[in-house]
């Protein structure tokens, strides 16, 4: 049994920080004695709690991922002892925001995520997967020298991205909180932030993507991440109008008419990628279009049933990770629909600071993506394509003041 005293700071009743510290430690069979509450008397206060804490490593551990900070000493790490491998007691990252304390000065993680390790090189703290990891990396074990900073619930009363207590139902405002949500998306944008767009196949097929491309022209999208079969649906559409063979205008299924989505992917590959096949004139517009003209970075993750694939598609899994983590940090909102792998995927590389907005049909969708952990997040079961196309209109009603 180890003995410590650790502390708590922030807004730690009203976002249930405190009531959980101590449910951990009874559950897990420790002690514990309060040395000290000082509880904040307005909204803005802050309140504080030193407790006194029995208990095994593992108890501590827990205590620290909810945001305990325990007493300063200096991280521990131990080499990796070949490549992709860790020493057993490596730590687990969250993806709230990090700190170790490392040579008497806490030090942020940088590129923080959950489910990864920390590894120190030249004096500086970064968040990597574990298949990055080099043999003979200083990884940090234990939970000696950490510091989480705990989410804590929006002081505004009339937020919509809710501190995960909001309950995944059909039977929500939707139209309220489109609206709410297009003056937040409009706020990021006029602040030049960077909002995330992760789209999924059925944008393609009921003629979202429209809605999508205007959100692009008009500088709401700053990267979008998608697979190949949105990307192709896409292209075949404006070559053919299209998707995978179902005329748009008539929602019939033409004869031969899937041939049109192998066409598509071979066009691109004649012209060389979707950037060359805009240049060239082939490509006029859509959504890739948009994303060309507007210098929009996109990446576009394969799967095992993909076509072609378009040879814009990354087709090894972990290297389109890699890929879309180049942008994942410069986040201030994540908009995720109609896709699950990818959306899941990419929420689950999202620091928690990071405002997700989950519009999917499915509440299994919406629920994981909720259940991660973000401090910050707006979930609605709607279909994400009436959802997309109401959210461009009012924007277009913002912009007209």
């Amino acid at each position: 049994m180890i003995s410590e005293e650790i502390e708590l700071k922030g807004h730690i009743i009203d976002s249930l920080i405190l009531p959980k510290i101590l449910d951990t430690i009874m559950d897990m069979g420790g002690n514990f004695e309060i040395l000290q509450l000082d509880v904040g008397k307005t909204k803005v206060d802050e309140s504080y709690a030193k407790i006194l804490v029995k208990g095994t490593e593992e108890l501590f551990d827990e205590l620290e991922r909810l945001g305990a900070l325990l007493p300063r000493k200096e991280v521990k790490t131990e080499v990796a002892p070949a490549n992709s491998t860790l020493s057993d007691n490596f730590y687990g990252t969250t993806h709230h925001p990090t700190s170790v304390y490392l040579n008497k000065k806490w030090r942020e993680v940088k590129n923080i995520e959950m489910d990864c390790v920390v590894v120190i090189e030249n004096n500086e703290a970064t968040c990597k997967r574990q298949g990055l990891v080099k043999k003979g990396d200083k990884v940090v074990i234990g939970f000696e020298g950490i510091k989480v900073e705990a989410p804590q619930r929006s002081r505004e009363p009339q937020d919509i991205f809710g501190f995960m207590t909001s309950t995944v139902s059909p039977e929500k405002p939707i139209n309220s909180y489109i609206k709410n949500l297009a003056v937040e998306m409009k706020r990021i944008r006029d602040n030049k932030g960077f909002i995330i767009h992760v789209v999924g196949t059925a944008m393609a097929h009921t003629g979202a993507d429209r809605a999508l491309a205007e959100l692009i022209q008009k500088g709401y999208v700053q990267a979008l991440f998608t697979g190949n079969g949105f990307a192709t649906m896409d292209i075949e559409k404006r070559l053919f109008g299209t998707t995978l063979g179902m005329d748009e205008k008539t929602g019939r299924v033409l004869k031969r008419g899937y041939k049109s989505h192998l066409i598509a992917i071979n066009e691109m590959w004649k012209a060389g990628n979707i950037k060359k096949a805009v240049e060239k004139g082939v490509l006029k517009s859509g959504v890739m279009y948009e994303c060309v003209k507007k210098n929009i970075p996109f990446v576009i993750g394969g799967s095992l049933r993909d076509d072609g694939p378009l040879p814009d598609t990354i087709t090894d899994v972990m290297i389109a990770q890699d890929e879309m983590r180049k942008y994942v940090q410069k986040a201030d909102m994540c908009m995720i629909y109609a896709s699950m792998l990818h959306g899941i995927a990419v929420g689950n590389m999202l620091p928690s600071r990071v405002k997700t907005v989950a519009i999917d049909i499915n509440p299994y969708v919406v629920t994981r993506l909720q259940d991660r952990g973000t401090t910050q997040a707006l979930g609605m079961v709607t279909d994400p394509a009436l959802a997309v196309v109401q959210l461009a209109e009012e924007l277009r009603g913002l912009e007209k003041g």
